[in-house]
């Protein structure tokens, strides 16, 4: 629901908190769930500059503008949980975002996120650094 929600905002432009509301409608979540997927949504928009940056950094063959919508959107939600939110542990963060790319993505995109992920995943100390500091365009190479 997460990555539909990322995905809706990203390519329609839509208004964040439609597409929040919309979502939370149509599911029948519990008052946890319903505020983890707000916080998490919220958490990966107000980010997506940083995300982006690092995403580019290690995926320079793909300009986050042009990669396809699913990919970028799966890469920003799992840095995110490696480097912001740290409420999933590693290998348990990068399979759920191989899992979503399997569903979701193109035949390549399982090894495109997995190969981003493995490199992003062996500097996580630095990137919940940049996180924390508030780093803008500083991420580890």
């Amino acid at each position: 629901m997460t990555l539909q929600a990322l995905y809706e905002i990203d390519c329609t432009n839509h208004p964040t908190e439609e597409v929040i509301g919309s979502h939370i409608n149509d599911e029948n979540l519990s008052k946890r769930d319903e505020q983890f997927f707000r916080e998490f949504v919220l958490g990966v928009l107000e980010h997506q500059k940083r995300l982006d940056s690092l995403i580019h950094r290690h995926a320079p063959e793909w300009p986050v503008s042009q990669m396809a919508i699913i990919d970028r959107n799966i890469l920003r939600m799992a840095i995110y949980e490696l480097a912001v939110s740290q409420g999933t542990p590693l290998k348990v963060a990068i399979n759920e975002a191989v899992e979503l790319a399997k569903v979701f993505g193109s035949d390549s995109t399982p090894r495109f996120i997995n190969g981003v992920l493995g490199t992003l995943a062996a500097k996580q100390a630095d990137l919940i650094s940049i996180f924390s500091n508030g780093e803008d365009d500083s991420a580890p190479s």
